[in-house]
């Protein structure tokens, strides 16, 4: 038994001459990722230029952009402005002589879809991961009381709801 035994632990000298015997293991790695549904907006500016005597409605535009995750329904909403009473008696001021000129923002290019901050006068979208650009549609009615030579400015608050 001696002699048989002898002869395994040689054969196994042998056999191995030298190199190492190998082992293995196994584990898992665990990959997550969450995306939160979320949105950006960037506005512009609305520039009416200069102007006379405001006897005629001025028509003008602006774009704002708005990036929101795929899938992800949004509104978009513009209050009244600094100088405004409610979102439908929006105002311009002017700090040097304190007079104002009254004007209106819509969502539609027939200047008839007043756009608020409230569930009606709303614009709506679904986010598609990519910038998407909206128009806001501005005027200037024919004021009933002249304004005087001035500059005027609003600041309007962008709010998208998501």
């Amino acid at each position: 038994m001696k002699k048989v035994a002898a002869i395994a632990v040689a054969s196994v000298l042998i056999v191995m001459n030298g190199k190492a015997i190998a082992a293995t293991a196994t584990g898992t790695l665990g990959v997550t990722l969450t995306i939160a549904a979320t949105c950006t907006v960037t506005g512009g500016t609305m520039a009416f230029g200069t102007q006379g005597v405001l006897t005629s409605a001025i028509n003008q535009t602006a774009t704002i952009s708005v990036v929101c995750t795929n899938s992800t329904n949004y509104t978009v909403g513009l209050d009244q402005g600094t100088f405004g009473s409610s979102v439908t008696a929006r105002k311009m001021h002017s700090t040097t002589t304190g007079a104002d000129v009254d004007y209106s923002l819509y969502s539609d290019g027939g200047r008839t879809t007043n756009w608020g901050n409230t569930s009606g006068s709303w614009v709506s979208g679904t986010g598609t991961g990519t910038s998407q650009s909206l128009t806001i549609y501005g005027q200037i009615p024919a004021q009933t009381t002249p304004a005087p030579a001035a500059d005027y400015t609003d600041s309007v608050t962008i709010t998208v709801t998501y």
